[in-house]
């Protein structure tokens, strides 16, 4: 079972591919970084990461992608890059039935280090490990996104539904209806609107 595994970002996108097989085995097929510059219009980078993304999903028809969840940080734009690209990923494969799984980095973390706290640099060496690699996968985000796809080719080892996006969703809305990252992502917007009426 071929497993795709996609860090988000609209600089610098982390695709990793991985062949589950059977007692939690995983095989390395394909790593790579797609990247788009900052300088160019917000269209035309989105489109770029996006023909990418397309031309992957095509040529190694996974039978599923794990797809890190958006979570809110300081950087706005970052976050928001992250969650452009996450759309796309998730369009891209809902129109080829693909399904998607969303994972959150300390779920990956506790997954292939067995601590939700590590740091990238563990987070690396055991995937170097795990998938048997000559060398590290470089940069970070080529490691995280082989990382997501050793983590969802477990999940789906131990019996796991091949898409736990909308259980996932359902189960962790608020009384009000709000996820955590919804929410994340509404305190991030007002820490950024503070910022921008202070300036002003």
């Amino acid at each position: 079972m071929r497993i795709i595994g996609i860090d988000p970002g609209l600089t610098r996108c982390g695709v990793g591919i991985v062949t589950a097989g059977a007692s939690r085995k995983v095989a390395f097929e394909h790593v790579e970084v797609l990247r788009s510059a900052a300088d160019r219009p917000l269209p035309e980078r989105i489109h770029r990461i996006g023909s990418s993304i397309e031309r992957l999903l095509d040529g190694e028809k996974p039978a599923g992608i794990a797809l890190e969840r958006v979570f809110a940080q300081d950087n706005v734009a970052s976050v928001m890059g992250v969650a452009q690209i996450s759309g796309v990923v998730m369009y891209l494969a809902e129109e080829r039935g693909i399904p998607v799984a969303l994972y959150t980095p300390n779920e990956v973390k506790a997954q292939v280090t067995g601590y939700g706290s590590a740091d990238k640099a563990q987070v690396t060496t055991m995937v170097t490990r795990l998938l048997g690699l000559a060398a590290p996968p470089k940069p970070a985000d080529a490691a995280d996104a082989l990382a997501l796809a050793i983590t969802h080719a477990w999940h789906l080892g131990r019996g796991g539904a091949a898409t736990r996006m909308e259980r996932f969703d359902r189960s962790a809305a608020a009384p009000g209806g709000e996820t955590p990252a919804q929410r994340a992502w509404r305190e991030a917007e007002s820490k950024l609107g503070r910022r921008r009426g202070a300036r002003s």
